[in-house]
């Protein structure tokens, strides 16, 4: 089984996540509860790099579109 995933997509992913975590502490912050930025910064990278080894572990990257073959 291979992850068909390019190496953007995952970016953008886990961009997109990261912010949306991010906006969820700032919320929290603002309702009186604070979170230190070390431990979320650590779970990001840790994040990125789990998901760099799964993609890795289960087939690596596409790294071209599959298309049909030329007659």
């Amino acid at each position: 089984m291979s992850v068909d995933i390019s190496r953007g997509g995952l970016l953008v992913t886990l961009a997109i996540f990261g912010v949306i975590v991010y906006e969820m502490r700032t919320v929290l912050d603002f309702v009186g509860i604070e979170l230190p930025i070390i431990p979320y910064m650590a779970a990001v990278f840790v994040l990125a790099g789990a998901s760099v080894w799964y993609v890795t572990l289960k087939g690596g990257w596409r790294t071209e579109p599959e298309g049909d073959e030329p007659a």
